[in-house]
């Protein structure tokens, strides 16, 4: 559907116009179109387990950075407790159906628990980044690291930690290097069960994610 130089309205009616042009979706840069997207895809990390509320998960809480810098962005918090990178990849074509601007990508840390190989977790990751970059071509893809505790083993816990920035080196990604970095380990930041960060905590981790955000937007 098309407009002719017949059609535009005269002298003195562009603002009723301009009203119906905008109702239709034609007016650039106004309306729903103007919105952008950010998908957290993650774990119990993005979904913000045990927390009293959602809005205290680092998703809401770079919600509301979001808004305070007066563009139109909308977070999709996708997080889903206990998930695999195997899950992950199962479940990805789901939120991909709707247009995405920046997609974090947050999966691993429960492979590194339940001792998954690495080479496994990376093979899944680097599909996911693969068929995200497939059917979104322009999104801008950031990669949260993760890191085990000492406890997995010298060689497994290297092993875990080098996949994410060799993934974003190899897949020119940005890297958030760490995604705990200043709360994993500190039991004041951290839940009783020592891997699921506090409000407080999220609050960090929200600062760590809008590092990576900011030059992005």
């Amino acid at each position: 559907m098309g407009l002719n130089k017949s059609e535009f309205p005269p002298k003195g009616k562009s603002q009723t116009w301009r009203a119906v042009f905008l109702a239709l979706g034609l007016v650039a840069g106004l309306g729903a179109a103007e919105t952008k997207t950010v998908v957290f895809f993650g774990d119990s990390l993005t979904a913000g387990l045990g927390l009293e509320s959602p809005d205290e998960a680092f998703p809401a809480l770079i919600q509301q950075r979001l808004k305070a810098t007066g563009q139109s962005w909308r977070v999709v918090n996708a997080g889903l407790s206990g998930e695999t990178t195997a899950g992950g990849l199962r479940r990805l074509d789901w939120i991909l159906k709707q247009p995405v601007d920046i997609f974090v990508l947050e999966l691993g840390g429960n492979d590194g628990l339940r001792g998954i190989s690495p080479e496994s977790s990376r093979a899944n990751l680097q599909a996911m980044i693969t068929r995200i970059r497939e059917r979104q071509p322009n999104v801008k893809l950031v990669l949260a690291g993760m890191q085990m505790p000492a406890n997995m083993g010298p060689d497994y816990t290297r092993q875990f930690a080098a996949m994410y920035p060799d993934l974003a080196r190899e897949n020119h990604l940005t890297l958030i290097p760490f995604l705990l970095e200043g709360i994993g380990g500190v039991a004041s930041l951290n839940q009783a069960d020592g891997i699921h960060p506090t409000a407080a905590g999220h609050k960090i981790v929200a600062d760590t994610v809008w590092r990576a955000l900011q030059p992005l937007l």
